[in-house]
């Protein structure tokens, strides 16, 4: 994902299952490996990102 008003600012999210045996759940991560969101809710994801993309000001 890329802001058009601040092409600087982009992200890459992958979506995969939790790792650990015992709590098999699929999450969105961000590009540096921490869990951001449940799958079961891409807009709440999607809104996690566009904050984190939002140029300042906006």
């Amino acid at each position: 994902m890329i802001n058009p008003n601040a092409t600087s600012l982009a992200e890459n999210v992958t979506c995969r299952a939790q790792t650990t045996p015992s709590h098999r759940d699929w999450y969105y991560w961000w590009s540096w490996g921490e869990r951001m969101h449940t799958a079961e809710d891409p807009a709440g994801a999607a809104t996690k990102v566009a904050r984190v993309l939002a140029a300042v000001g906006e």
